[in-house]
């Protein structure tokens, strides 16, 4: 077995040497995301047929690992450095000195906004393709699975009203915050930094010398840490195709066909709350083309990653490097978006649920009141998501105990939940991609000139 998986490791290291000269002949940024998204997908799917589901296979994804699990360690390094001196930076540089209310408020609405019409999609996406969670077979996995999400539930959300919820994403312990150790870390590290923000502008009152050395000590701390945004960015294709080529490896085919049905319509209905967003940027009077062009990588690591908070340096950097959004805007949409309003796992998906669930209660779901409820329930209860794999069957419990519905059918999809997250996963940044977007355009300080001009190479 040694040798075999030491073969593994050589054929995948000769493909990284492939990208690596991609990047030496100047190939563009998102041509090496999508050929290392592609080659991982192939190489996966050949372990899989030569080799088998087996110690072969888990022992080559250990050396993967390191490439694939490394990227994601190093941009989680990132994600509260980046918010904390970003959002500080925009405050001391004025670009939220007078309209911070304001544009976190657009930002909201516009996260919110487009959960509600997530919300609608997963229920016509469930009424198109007739879906039930009476149809669904549970296997020994699947019961175990909903055993372990009744415990849940009744340990860690039961009882647990809206206000308790918000109340959460104010920070107590801002160290502990910065440790990353609670689910709503990052959104309470934003809460801080604003208000280390505002006290800056109080001190510029008083104190104008005092006032620009802490001015300085940012621009230079914020100058460190988006040149470290940069360097690790860099590395985004060799982790693409590195976790990707875990994935076609390991996913379970066999419950992939049997639950197609749901795979399928979770797809149209996300495809179609993509088309929305896009929509959107057009009714805005922007380029949806462009968009999409330069959004794209951000979206293929978000979509193999599972994780928006993994994504936020590449969400951060596009949205100001490549989109014109100004830097605390895109830092205030990326970090919320992260928690608030995440379109697939705290719109679609669990409205999807709701309306599978409700039938095995007696409950007809195509009734106005009844859908009416379920998107004010999905909609209000996106707060405090967390941004991490999983983070869709945390608001599928929250939504289906609102409803007063049984729990447990959330783990009936454990087979195709990785699969399904993949996309859910990249629609939620698409999500805070576009909240910063459209708040820019609202407020008229969107550069127009940044968003239509070529993409450029990362970390140039």
């Amino acid at each position: 077995m040694a040798w075999q998986v030491a073969v593994n490791v050589l054929v995948f290291a000769l493909l990284l040497a492939g990208l690596f000269r991609m990047q030496r002949r100047g190939a563009s940024f998102g041509a090496r995301v999508f050929t290392g998204l592609a080659l991982g997908i192939v190489y996966g799917w050949v372990l899989l047929w030569i080799y088998g589901p087996g110690s072969v296979i888990n022992g080559s994804i250990d050396w993967f690992n390191l490439v694939g699990n490394g990227y994601v360690r190093l941009l989680q390094m990132l994600i509260i450095p980046l918010v904390f001196v970003s959002i500080v930076t925009a405050f001391t540089k004025m670009e939220l000195r007078d309209n911070v209310a304001k544009v976190g408020g657009l930002i909201l609405l516009v996260l919110l906004g487009t959960t509600a019409i997530a919300a609608l999609v997963g229920i016509g996406a469930t009424a198109v393709f007739g879906l039930d969670a009476g149809q669904i077979v549970a296997g020994e996995r699947e019961m175990a699975r909903m055993a372990g999400l009744e415990t849940t539930y009744a340990t860690t959300l039961e009882g647990r009203t809206l206000p308790q919820q918000l109340l959460e994403l104010l920070p107590t312990n801002v160290f502990q915050d910065f440790t990353g150790a609670r689910r709503s870390s990052t959104i309470a590290v934003v809460i801080f930094a604003a208000f280390v923000g505002m006290a800056y502008l109080s001190l510029l009152r008083r104190d104008e010398a005092t006032a620009a050395t802490f001015r300085r000590a940012m621009d230079a701390l914020h100058g460190i840490v988006m040149g470290i945004v940069r360097i690790v960015v860099r590395l985004t294709p060799y982790g693409v195709m590195a976790i990707m080529t875990r994935v076609a490896a390991t996913s379970d085919y066999e419950s992939i066909v049997q639950l197609g049905k749901f795979v399928v319509a979770s797809y149209v209905a996300l495809a179609v709350m993509f088309g929305i967003h896009l929509l959107l940027l057009a009714l805005a009077g922007l380029n949806p083309v462009q968009y999409v062009r330069k959004a794209a990588p951000v979206l293929a690591f978000a979509f193999t990653s599972r994780s928006s908070a993994a994504t936020l340096p590449l969400n951060v950097e596009t949205q100001e490097r490549e989109l014109g959004v100004p830097v605390g805007t895109a830092n205030l949409a990326g970090s919320l978006g992260l928690s608030i309003g995440q379109n697939g796992c705290a719109g679609i998906y669990p409205a999807m649920l709701a309306m599978m669930a409700a039938p095995t209660v007696g409950i007809d779901p195509f009734t106005p009141g009844y859908i009416f409820t379920v998107v004010a329930v999905v909609t209000f209860s996106s707060f405090g998501i967390a941004s991490v794999g999983g983070g869709a069957t945390f608001a599928a419990l929250l939504v289906l105990s609102l409803l007063n519905l049984p729990v447990g059918l959330a783990g009936l999809l454990i087979s195709v939940e990785p699969l399904i997250d993949m996309g859910r996963t990249a629609l939620n940044v698409s999500d805070s991609m576009l909240a910063g977007v459209l708040t820019s355009r609202l407020q008229a300080d969107l550069n127009v000139g940044t968003y239509a001009a070529a993409p450029r190479q990362a970390g140039a």
